[in-house]
């Protein structure tokens, strides 16, 4: 015998027939069993009005946690991920590409600041390159009202990490 799961459709279809106690207490139980449950719906809750406010909060915990990273170019590529895994969920509870790019040039700008730009260790290098790959992938996906909003910034991040890091072809990366 297995569990049967159901689709989103039936889901949303069931969720139309419940009364608001049935639904808050569903909301409640669901909430109880992860954690990244908890920090979703509390972000509906309480964040998701202000969409900018909460991204200058994640810029700002990302800020703190580029000051705390480790000199050691194998511990600072651990650190590197950690935050890219925090950005990530918090992109994912936002379902915005525009705060995705403003958050991952943000991270590119703390990176040329805080992380060792002289190493020669390659995975610490190719988290950047991949960033930077991503930011420039999201960009061309946008409307194009929207993408001209986000070129100068992304074309800032480059001419900087071109001036900060001798091992960046810059020409692979440009829109």
């Amino acid at each position: 015998m297995s569990v049967n799961t159901y689709g989103l459709q039936n889901i949303k279809k069931e969720l139309q027939h419940l009364q608001p106690a049935q639904m808050a207490d569903l909301l409640l139980r669901l909430a109880r069993h992860k954690k990244e449950n908890k920090e979703l719906l509390a972000y509906l809750m309480f964040e998701a009005n202000n969409e900018a406010a909460f991204v200058e909060q994640v810029k700002a915990e990302v800020g703190f946690a580029f000051s705390q990273l480790p000199s050691q170019s194998y511990f600072a590529a651990k650190a590197l991920r950690k935050i890219l895994r925090l950005i990530n969920k918090y992109v994912k509870f936002m379902a915005s590409k525009t705060a995705e790019i403003e958050l991952l040039i943000n991270f590119g700008e703390n990176y040329l600041q805080y992380a060792d730009r002289k190493t020669s260790y390659k995975p610490l290098r190719m988290i950047l390159i991949k960033q930077l790959e991503k930011i420039r992938n999201n960009i061309n996906k946008l409307h194009e009202d929207i993408k001209h909003d986000h070129i100068p910034d992304y074309e800032q991040l480059l001419s900087s990490a071109d001036k900060k890091l001798q091992w960046l072809n810059i020409i692979d990366y440009e829109l």
